[in-house]
């Protein structure tokens, strides 16, 4: 089962580390890492993805806890709760392919952020699927190349269980 794991850290030197290194001892892979300063910069909020168990998962929660430097655990499985993404890709649509690329980066709300004699930089924001989705349909285009940002999430206004 896929866990998006929510962890709130102080921000200090080691902390990333310490947490990759309980996933790995426990053998699971991270499929998605995101790490950034809360509005409190001595506060970091790490969101962690991964495929597993949802008992050992349980026990890796647990442990994350007793870590010194964590302050709070979330694995949002159990939450209502919002994840996005966010990728740049550079494409080299052929000059006859430029407007129909074009009017696909709009229907997938991208925002052309650099273009070039031959490329267009464009970013857009969303979940998995809707990610996947955009990068299959350019593919014809000719992608050049891209990078993506891990899963972030926050739950949902009132951070009801889900039944």
């Amino acid at each position: 089962m896929r866990h998006t794991i929510s962890v709130l850290v102080e921000n200090k030197f080691g902390v990333l580390s310490r947490v990759s290194g309980l996933f790995s001892g426990r053998g699971f892979n991270i499929e998605s890492l995101s790490v950034g300063e809360t509005i409190d910069p001595a506060i970091s909020l790490m969101t962690v993805v991964t495929i597993g168990d949802d008992q050992i998962v349980e026990q890796i929660t647990k442990q994350l806890n007793k870590l010194i430097d964590v302050i709070k655990v979330v694995d949002f499985v159990e939450f209502e709760h919002v994840e996005r993404e966010m990728i740049l890709v550079k494409v080299s649509p052929k000059k006859n392919d430029k407007a129909e690329f074009l009017r696909l980066a709009e229907i997938f709300r991208g925002r052309i952020v650099d273009s070039g004699p031959t490329t267009f930089t464009v970013e857009t924001t969303g979940d998995e699927k809707k990610i996947a989705a955009f990068i299959e349909l350019i593919k014809p285009f000719g992608i050049k190349e891209f990078v993506r940002t891990g899963t972030i999430a926050i739950a949902r206004e009132g951070i009801k269980k889900i039944k």
